[in-house]
């Protein structure tokens, strides 16, 4: 069986794993208390980042690059366009845009929020990445404005990934999506495999619930 180490960006490996049907065991990761501790882990990733996989002898990390062995393992799969797709390229295209272009660049804003001195937060490198994430952002938004999902007319591993990013900016840095990008959210999770995989990630689920509570308040 799979071991997910780690949720997080695991969110996106754990989703994955429920749309193609894949046994896996999730083991958690807490990188915020005592990882330096935790030597089962750091066995499989000594470089101590989630999330990571081990699957037989295999020893994964980097969720984009985990979703992708997992498709090709475990596939061929309906999640991927074959190559002679005229959607293929566009799926490989956002496949790796939602870590790369989207999600990347919030994290930084992420990190500079929580780790930062105060006075520090609003520096350069925090605006540079924020416009990047801007920027392709505005390539999601015209991508939908012709397609109801990011690759086309059907649903991809793309679309995981693409659907973590924006979900992560809402949530981290409160960032306002548009309504072309609400409406895709919303047709992406309401898929029964991201129900299961949220159901499989209590940290997940209760991060966004305290959210949802400090939001209400």
């Amino acid at each position: 069986m799979i071991t997910l180490y780690g949720e997080g960006r695991g969110f996106r490996v754990a989703w994955l794993l429920e749309e193609m049907g894949l046994p896996y065991r999730l083991r958690q990761v807490d990188l915020l208390d005592g990882v330096e501790q935790d030597t089962e882990f750091l066995s499989i990733n000594p470089a101590g980042f989630i999330p990571a996989i081990v699957d037989g002898d295999t020893v994964m990390v980097e969720s984009i690059a985990i979703m992708e062995y997992l498709l090709a393992r475990y596939g061929p799969s309906p999640l991927v366009p074959t190559p002679d797709d005229a959607a293929f390229a566009t799926y490989q295209q956002f496949l790796h845009m939602g870590e790369a272009g989207l999600a990347g660049p919030v994290n930084a804003i992420v990190a500079t929020n929580i780790l930062a001195p105060e006075d520090e937060r609003k520096n350069w490198t925090a605006g540079w990445a924020l416009g990047t994430f801007e920027s392709r952002l505005g390539l999601v938004t015209r991508q939908l404005t012709g397609t109801p999902y990011i690759a086309g007319d059907r649903f991809t591993a793309a679309d995981i990934s693409v659907t973590y990013a924006l979900e992560f900016a809402q949530r981290t840095i409160n960032y306002a999506l548009g309504g072309a990008e609400k409406s895709y959210i919303a047709r992406t999770t309401a898929r029964q495999g991201y129900a299961r995989a949220m159901d499989n990630c209590p940290a997940t689920k209760a991060w966004i619930a305290a959210i949802a509570g400090s939001n209400a308040t």
